[in-house]
């Protein structure tokens, strides 16, 4: 298009987002309105997509990170036919498509849920690696960002990382407006102050005034022609722009114009202009297929004799699974040899993501490279995943498919102290909508997990531990999702203690030594904490009359929880005691630790003699 096409397509976009946010009574159309003229250059003139294939590999890739400026967004989709007008005025209503936020579970050109701010850039950097060490293609990722979201830390763990990985293919834009929700933002229409801090990441950038559409044209140009770098394009905006009753002014984010039929009129009516996006590029690109059977790795009961750390097991089987197949990829936070994921790293480096200590980033990558179709592990320690659980958060609304493992979980991890223990990772992981939760407590089992992972969808998390753990499952045993394992079972029990992870072999102690005092005690593997295995408990609490629960976590959110949902049918709760850490530990060994913790064989022992007491009493 040219010069006043483009001018018109930016007023029709402000105007359609005018009406859109009209329609709902709700929305956020100055925040669209400052963008429109950044959105009509790119959607004309650059951006190569077909939107009938939005899967097609060779397609561009647009991220809104700022997902509020979301009316702006289906006035594009509008401009580009994919909806018509009647449904763009369902904005907000009922079993829209077109959410107050978009995400990719309505509309198959949303790349990733976005409207927490500082998500965009760092889930587009993943994007963008994918495309430059994985698909090795020439498409381009552009991520629209609002100037209050360069706040946000995310956003230069993002910029680092793409400007020390020389992700050329990658453009952000920010639309400096100036104003944020409750007044001016941190450096207002600075354009130097933005540019400083991208430059110092090693990125190219240009700053441009936004609203005039031959500057924003020629800046785009530039970013195409940009090589060994990412660009930032720093555009001022005004917010609301065209419409004097709002433009640049504050107290007015988020709220629909006060007299829309007048706003309109002023910004020339109703168009109805439809763009010509540009088709992508035809080319052949060849993506990762399974490619061979996979062989995990074994190992026999009792042997070694010392055990083996599940964080090893992990490890090996992750390696393992990449052989096998080529849409693997692992992350890591700059602790692959504590985690483990080195091995993987040997064995295949071109599919091996080093994050570095920048947990969000992380995760993004991990979900911006589920995006294209690979399959990402990513590991850190368990405590430190809290640190990006708003991005986990987000990957559930976007329905993404990545696998999360959380190492150095519990008061095992020892002389560390309760920094570097994971002890609401459960919890959190379990809050996810539609997650995955699994605790394996020896080598093969955890093998076992990490393979079927990969054929699960959402969100999955892994928790492995750091100390060595006996092994008790043959090599052959299967472990199916919502399982568990019955490791000791008679007629005559008298209660049931259900496990998982390290408190597994610390619960069958316990039930050895309460065997030579006559008390027969069932142990249950609870190693799918979510979903739990319903059938198993409920049999168990039918037949022993009480459960008795034993976790490396703290009690709220965890097993004891886990195994409580078994329950919220309607039936009669069992009688149940859950053991748990309660204390905030210290440093000392993982024997002490456990033992402090009440969490060890002694002490599960004591409170079965305890309760099976209490049982008896009339």
């Amino acid at each position: 298009m040219d010069t006043a096409e483009l001018t018109e397509l930016g007023q029709q976009l402000r105007v359609d987002s005018v009406r859109a946010c009209a329609a709902a009574g709700s929305g956020h159309p100055t925040s669209s309105m400052s963008a429109a003229d950044l959105m009509a250059v790119l959607l004309a003139n650059h951006l190569r997509y077909d939107f009938d294939r939005p899967a097609h590999p060779a397609n561009d890739r647009f991220v809104l990170s700022k997902g509020h400026a979301s009316p702006l967004l289906y006035a594009a989709y509008k401009a580009a036919g994919a909806i018509d007008d009647d449904e763009l005025l369902t904005f907000r209503g009922l079993g829209s498509r077109l959410e107050g936020h978009p995400t990719p579970r309505r509309l198959p050109w949303v790349e990733t849920a976005t409207g927490s701010l500082g998500q965009g850039l760092p889930v587009g950097v993943g994007i963008a690696l994918a495309g430059s060490r994985l698909d090795h293609g020439d498409h381009r990722v552009w991520v629209l960002c609002g100037d209050g979201e360069m706040a946000e830390g995310s956003v230069w763990e993002a910029a680092e990382h793409a400007g020390h990985e020389h992700l050329d293919n990658l453009t952000v834009i920010v639309d400096v407006n100036r104003l944020g929700q409750r007044g001016p933002t941190r450096h207002g229409h600075d354009l130097d102050a933005y540019a400083r801090r991208f430059q110092a990441f090693d990125w190219h950038t240009v700053q441009v005034d936004g609203h005039d559409v031959d500057a924003v044209d020629r800046a785009y140009g530039e970013a195409l022609s940009t090589r060994g770098q990412p660009t930032a394009i720093l555009a001022r905006t005004l917010k609301g722009k065209g419409v004097e009753a709002v433009q640049d002014r504050e107290g007015l984010h988020g709220k629909p114009l006060a007299d829309a039929e007048e706003a309109i009129a002023e910004l020339g009516g109703l168009r109805d202009l439809r763009v010509e996006v540009h088709e992508p590029p035809v080319t052949r690109m060849l993506h990762s297929v399974p490619t061979g059977r996979l062989d995990l790795p074994r190992w026999e009961k009792g042997d070694p004799e010392e055990g083996v750390a599940t964080r090893d097991a992990f490890g090996q089987a992750l390696a393992a699974l990449g052989t096998a197949r080529g849409d693997i990829v692992a992350l890591d936070g700059e602790v692959g040899d504590s985690t483990r994921t080195e091995s993987f790293a040997k064995e295949h480096p071109e599919r091996f993501f080093e994050c570095h200590i920048a947990e969000q980033q992380l995760v993004a990558t991990a979900v911006g490279m589920a995006t294209r179709g690979w399959l990402p592990y990513a590991s850190t320690f368990a405590a430190f995943l809290t640190r990006a659980y708003d991005f986990v958060r987000m990957a559930s609304v976007s329905g993404a498919g990545i696998n999360l493992v959380g190492s150095h979980a519990g008061v095992a991890v020892g002389q560390d102290g309760p920094s570097q223990m994971g002890l609401e990772d459960l919890a959190m992981f379990r809050a996810v909508h539609g997650s995955t939760v699994l605790y394996p407590c020896d080598a093969n089992q955890t093998a076992g997990l990490v393979a079927a992972m990969a054929g699960l969808d959402g969100i999955r998390y892994l928790r492995t531990s750091r100390g060595a753990s006996p092994v008790i499952y043959g090599p052959d045993e299967e472990f199916p999702v919502g399982g568990s394992k019955v490791l000791r079972s008679a007629d005559g029990d008298r209660l049931t203690v259900v496990a998982a992870g390290v408190t597994v072999h610390e619960a069958l102690k316990a039930a050895d030594a309460l065997d030579v005092e006559g008390i027969a005690v069932r142990v249950i593997d609870l190693y799918s904490v979510k979903p739990v295995d319903r059938d198993t408990l409920r049999r168990a609490a039918e037949e022993t009359g009480c459960l008795l629960t034993v976790e490396d976590h703290h009690e709220e959110g965890g097993l004891g929880d886990a195994v409580l949902d078994a329950f919220t049918d309607g039936r009669p709760v069992p009688r149940l005691v859950r053991l748990a850490v309660r204390t905030m530990p210290g440093s000392a060994s993982p024997e002490e630790q456990l033992h402090a913790a009440g969490i060890d064989a002694d002490s599960i022992a004591a409170s079965a003699r305890l309760l099976v007491e209490t049982a008896v009493l009339p």
